[in-house]
Formats: C-alpha cells, sequence, structure tokens
C-alpha cells in the first residue's frame, strides 16, 4: 500500500532527493508569522505518493538531507506514519496514539511549533 504525504522544499538541503520522488501536486504558501520561519518568502508544499518498498529506505535518506532543527517530513498510508526529523526516524504504528506523544515531544524539543506537530491516530485515508 503506498504512502502519501508532504514535503516543504525549503525544508530540504539537498533537493536532488525530489527528483527520485513522485510528486502528485504542488502548493506554493506565502509565510505568515504562524509558520515560525521568517527567513523565508514561502513553503512549497509538494504532495508525495511513496511506494511500499521504498518508504523504509526513503525516510532514511531525508532524515538527512533536512535542514538542522525546525523541519520534519512525513508519509502514512492506513497503518504506519513515517515522521522524520533530520538525523531521526518515527514509524508510528497508526493504532498507537502514545506514539504520537513521543513524536510531539520530540519535535518540541527541536523548537518546532507544537501547532505544527499535530496527527491523529485514527485510520483515514491518507
Amino acid at each position: 500500500m503506498d504512502y502519501k504525504g508532504i514535503i516543504i522544499e525549503e525544508s530540504l538541503k539537498d533537493k536532488t532527493v525530489l527528483d527520485s520522488i513522485i510528486i502528485t501536486d504542488t502548493k506554493i504558501e506565502p509565510v505568515t508569522e504562524a509558520h515560525k520561519t521568517p527567513w523565508l518568502k514561502q513553503w512549497t508544499l509538494h504532495t508525495i505518493t511513496i511506494p511500499a518498498n521504498r518508504a523504509e529506505k526513503l525516510a532514511e535518506q531525508l532524515s538527512h538531507c533536512l535542514n538542522d532543527n525546525y523541519w520534519y517530513a512525513d508519509y502514512r498510508n492506513r497503518t504506519t506514519h513515517y515522521i522524520i526529523f533530520p538525523g531521526k526516524v518515527f514509524r508510528v504504528d497508526r493504532t498507537r496514539q502514545k506514539q504520537y506523544e513521543a513524536v510531539k515531544a520530540y519535535g518540541i524539543n527541536l523548537g518546532i511549533p507544537e501547532h505544527q506537530l499535530t496527527w491523529s491516530a485514527e485510520i483515514q485515508e491518507p
């Protein structure tokens, strides 16, 4: 089962990783105060699809491509949610809300605003 998610292009220090990812949509969003990235003018949000057989390898690759701190990428399917920070990958069982709590605490410790760290364990189509 494929994974779906979003990668913010400005979060990547090595954008060549995007060359190996299926991008299904791209939206450009002007940065506001809520984004907490005043050094940027915009966020380029790429909606992505990841084949299941590439999910683990891509998560590791992205963990080395993300700019330090303040950023994460994620993708999920009906059962598993990959949440990727610089140098760290969480593979969350979507039926276990407690696992999301640990990921959220980790992100807050990196300085990511809490409102950007909201995920639901509720099983829905990604």
